[in-house]
């Protein structure tokens, strides 16, 4: 018989391990699935894991892992505050879109004004946008008990009717002959958050990640405030009795993840993608869930798990191009990530025992 025996305390040598097992599982059973699509697994797994880091074009590819990080690993920073302390906000794809729709619109009604006052302003609309938005489910949650996971994942999908009305309507460009989608804030130097530094992919979203994983780092580890975020995860009912308001935990926490997606998204609208359109939207905030649960939600860990994600992504660009590789099975092959690790976790807390007799 195969028995789950409790550990007395979590595995530290496990909690360490089972990302970078998950991971290893993650490209043997992607391997397999590649064959089975007729692809030569060896060349799609190298493909999606090693071409961007180590092949002769990887100098471009390096450049644009910050880029595909960083929105990754600011919108899971705000999510692990949440999750630490046992709120779910898997809405973080509308918040991302709401900021960069709010962030963009701040922007555009001062075109063609400039000023370096502007792309400031966007950063901070963005983010009120982002934190308005979470806000919904945060309050509906504290004042009626309302389950956040529902409401902020209903959501996503008014922010995307709300991203499409503005790409065809408010915000659409009145010199774009009649197509869908704004002005390229990219191309207007006021509003473009472009690299700080040529060719290198750094531009002001990644600053943004590398200062939010620092102040989760301190507030997390240092702070009173992390303290009781995570007693709550922990022990809600010894958090009440230490003095922790649930209601305002809950608040704090949906604004700071609400914040940091819409920034996300505004840094995303202002730069890489340049404007407001239809498909604007790419799938970040779920992805984000991914990596902070990768990244054992510890700011450094998703910092990690960021980079891993961003590979995936540049691989997968690499591998449809050159072996013809379907995008759904890059999008499975990142869903697998998830899975592995959540089904190798087990390991942290459980033992694997195997004996002959049956057990009651």
């Amino acid at each position: 018989m195969i028995a789950l025996e409790k550990r007395p305390q979590p595995s530290k040598i496990w909690t360490v391990a089972t990302p970078v097992l998950a991971v290893v599982l993650t490209m043997i059973v992607g391997g397999i699935l590649f064959a089975a699509l007729g692809k030569d697994p060896i060349a799609t797994i190298s493909a999606i894991f090693f071409d961007p880091l180590f092949s002769e074009n990887a100098w471009f590819y390096r450049p644009q892992l910050l880029i595909k990080g960083a929105p990754l690993v600011l919108i899971a920073i705000g999510l692990s505050f949440g999750f630490r302390a046992g709120i779910w906000n898997i809405g973080a794809e509308g918040q991302y879109i709401i900021g960069a729709i709010c962030g963009a619109a701040a922007g555009l009604a001062l075109y063609p004004a400039e000023t370096r006052l502007i792309f400031p302003l966007m950063v901070i609309t963005g983010a009120l946008g982002g934190w308005a938005w979470a806000m919904i489910p945060g309050i509906l949650r504290v004042r009626f008990g309302t389950n956040e996971i529902l409401v902020s994942l209903m959501l996503v999908y008014v922010a995307e009717q709300l991203l499409a009305s503005m790409a065809l309507g408010l915000l659409r460009n009145p010199e774009g002959m009649g197509f869908p989608g704004s002005r390229n804030l990219a191309q207007w130097p006021a509003a473009a958050n472009g690299e700080i530094i040529s060719g290198s992919g750094m531009h002001w979203g990644v600053v943004a990640a590398l200062i939010a994983v620092i102040f989760a780092y301190v507030t997390l580890s240092r702070h009173i405030f992390g303290y009781q975020v995570r007693l709550s995860g922990q022990a809600p009912r010894a958090a009440r009795f230490s003095g922790v308001n649930p209601g305002r935990l809950v608040l704090i926490c949906m604004g700071i993840s609400g914040a940091l997606a819409g920034l996300a998204g505004l840094f995303e609208v202002a730069g890489p993608a340049g404007q407001i359109s239809i498909d604007f939207n790419v799938g970040y905030g779920f992805t984000a869930i991914i990596v902070a649960f990768l990244g054992r939600l510890n700011p450094i860990g998703i910092l990690l798990a960021g980079g891993v994600m961003a590979l995936t992504y540049i691989g997968g660009e690499i591998a449809q191009l050159q072996i013809g590789l379907p995008a759904a099975a890059i999008q499975l092959l990142q869903g697998m990530l998830l899975f592995f690790l959540l089904a190798v976790d087990v390991l942290t807390n459980y033992r694997v025992r195997f004996g002959r007799e049956e057990i009651a």
